[in-house]
Formats: C-alpha cells, sequence, structure tokens
C-alpha cells in the first residue's frame, strides 16, 4: 500500500550509488566490496545484486548519471558557431556541471590508477578531449592549444585544490572559472605580439 515500487527503486538505486562513491573515495575502489557497501547501506548482498552485480557496474552507473549533462554540452557545443561567446558560455555551463559531479571527481582524484584501467578512464579522456576541441581553433598554434587544455584542467584542479581553501565554494568554482576563461579568450585572440 504505500508507494509504488518504481520510485523505491530510484531511490534505493542512488542511494547505493552514493553509499559506494562514499566509499570508494574514502578507502579506495579496490578495497571495497561489495559486502561492505550492503552493510552500510544496511541491506542484504541480494538486495544490492538485484540493483548492481559488480563494483564496476555501480561505478558506470554513477559516471553516466553524473556525466549526461557533459555529453548534452557536447551536443549544444558542436552546433554552434566557433566564437569567443560560445567558447565562453561552454566554459560556464561546464563549470554548472562540475558542481553536481564534483563526488565523482573527488573519487576519480583519489583512485586515478584504477580509473585508468576502467572503461571510465577512457571515456573521460575522450569527453575532456571532446571539450577542448570546442574551445580552441582547429589550427590553433601549440601554446594556444595548451591554454585551452589549461583551461578545463583549471576548472578541474579548481575544484580539487580549493577544496580545503577558505572560502565560499561557489565563490571558488567563479575563480577557476575566470581564469578558464581568460586562458581562453587568450588562446581566441592572442593579440599582436604572440
Amino acid at each position: 500500500m504505500g508507494s509504488t515500487p518504481q520510485p523505491r527503486r530510484g531511490n534505493t538505486r542512488q542511494r547505493i550509488q552514493d553509499v559506494a562513491l562514499g566509499l570508494f573515495a574514502e578507502q579506495g575502489y579496490e578495497k571495497t566490496s561489495l559486502r561492505e557497501i550492503a552493510e552500510r547501506l544496511q541491506v542484504t548482498k541480494a538486495a544490492l545484486y538485484y540493483h548492481f552485480k559488480t563494483k564496476e557496474d555501480i561505478l558506470n552507473s554513477i559516471f553516466e548519471d553524473l556525466n549526461r549533462p557533459v555529453e548534452d554540452l557536447l551536443e549544444w557545443g558542436k552546433e554552434q558557431p566557433r566564437t569567443l561567446a560560445t567558447k565562453k558560455e561552454i566554459l560556464v555551463r561546464y563549470s554548472e556541471v562540475l558542481k553536481t559531479a564534483e563526488p565523482l571527481f573527488v573519487f576519480m582524484q583519489e583512485n586515478q590508477a584504477t580509473v585508468r584501467e576502467l572503461s571510465i578512464g577512457h571515456t573521460v579522456k575522450h569527453r575532456v578531449i571532446a571539450l577542448v576541441d570546442l574551445i580552441k581553433d582547429p589550427d590553433a598554434p601549440l601554446t594556444d592549444q595548451v591554454r585551452c587544455f589549461s583551461a578545463l584542467f583549471t576548472m578541474h584542479a579548481g575544484m580539487m585544490a580549493l577544496r580545503d581553501a577558505e572560502g565560499d565554494p561557489e565563490e571558488k568554482r567563479k575563480a577557476a572559472l575566470e581564469v578558464a576563461i581568460e586562458l581562453v579568450t587568450r588562446a581566441h585572440d592572442p593579440g599582436p605580439a604572440a
């Protein structure tokens, strides 16, 4: 009588993802077992298996859920003119995406070797390259290509490096975004002495 099975299934799936990601970040992907995830959730291993068969299934589902907005951004960006305004808008939108994906980035930072070995490592790399391709000119000199890569890594590193710094998280995100925009603006229009 109460709630229907579908909303509960969605809630359980989300709870599993949240708990697993927390454990992966806290003690490492390799050191976390499905049994520990089930115990932390206070469910049986069979209940966990109903939703996910492996740790990698859980991680892949987290990755896909948190990175779906990146796919949307890539599709939008491909249809836009290659103007400086578009490039800035891509960075602004990506900065918004990063706010919701912070737990995944913490996990990836703490588990770099594992991420490289899993399928998500390959996907992350290709998504970053696709984003850089949207904000750099196809025939850009190497220094401007570096600026565009650096713009994205500034946003990633800013999220991680500034986590423990004093201050408002939103102000830190905006500061990293500002630096990223400066880098892309310089790459887009290097000026007369470039």
